[in-house]
């Protein structure tokens, strides 16, 4: 199957599910590729469909993951003891990506291994409409930045409360598909309450890029995300949902998408 008619079809979808969407934002949950086993992952992935979600963000499983928190990386090592790969998730990819946009979120270990532009084809093939490398510097994305652009891929850049204005700027001018905004300082995980000075940093992220900003870290209840779509185009909830997955499977996040997506309607 050749990269650029699926790709090509992939290529504005991120920006039509923030665009079309009939809630106060666009609701995109995290799910483990893998987790608690392939065909499970892919179940859970319809049940985001089934339940309102926007978009979804397909963790790639990956030993040493430096921006995930305890559940996410629990279920990451628990994936790759069940014998996830990266051909598997990227058949839940495909699967997927029939009913919505699927962003794959993967470490730079992974991309290098294939190449940039080997691994762009590979993710355009599985219907991918974007990707998100947490541990690539913007600085030295624009290879891969490049491969995205050729297979009509969006790379989705992130940013954190302590981006300095300068590289905001650079940042904002080069992002695709959507802004991945921080939260807070950190790993993922739950948190109690989102930090005070959000508004600003979205305010921030705004002012320098066209395109949607989103917000994801510590986002874990119906009360945060109606709290981040007072301020921004995009919710992403990530922890909530894999332990979700990981304690009753497809049913139990359907139940938690569905009431995020209730919570932005």
């Amino acid at each position: 199957m050749s990269a650029e008619p699926t790709a090509t079809v992939a290529r504005g979808r991120i920006a039509a599910a923030f665009e079309s969407h009939d809630k106060r934002a666009a609701l995109m949950p995290y799910i483990m590729g893998g987790f608690p086993d392939l065909e499970t992952s892919r179940a859970v992935g319809e049940a985001c469909a089934d339940a309102g979600a926007d978009l979804i963000e397909l963790g790639v499983p990956f030993s040493d993951p430096l921006a995930d928190g305890p559940v996410i990386h629990e279920a990451g090592s628990r994936a790759l003891a069940a014998g996830a790969t990266l051909d598997g998730v990227l058949d839940v990819c495909a699967s997927v990506s029939r009913r919505l946009p699927v962003v794959l979120m993967v470490y730079s270990n992974v991309v290098l291994a294939d190449g940039p532009e080997a691994f762009a084809t590979r993710a355009a093939d599985a219907g991918a409409a974007g990707l998100i490398v947490p541990d690539l510097p913007h600085d030295e994305a624009a290879l891969l930045r490049t491969a995205c652009d050729t297979y009509c891929l969006d790379l989705v850049p992130l940013v954190a409360p302590t981006t300095t204005p300068e590289r905001l700027t650079e940042i904002g001018a080069e992002a695709r598909g959507f802004v991945y905004t921080v939260s807070l300082m950190g790993t993922t995980g739950e948190r109690a309450e989102l930090p005070p000075e959000l508004p600003d940093v979205v305010r921030r992220v705004r002012a320098v890029t066209n395109v949607p900003v989103a917000v994801g870290f510590g986002v874990s209840t119906e009360e945060h995300a109606r709290q981040v779509a007072d301020i921004a185009d995009g919710v992403i909830v990530g922890s909530r949902v894999v332990r979700a997955a990981g304690e009753g499977g497809p049913d139990a996040v359907r139940e938690v998408v569905g009431g995020l997506a209730r919570a932005l309607s």
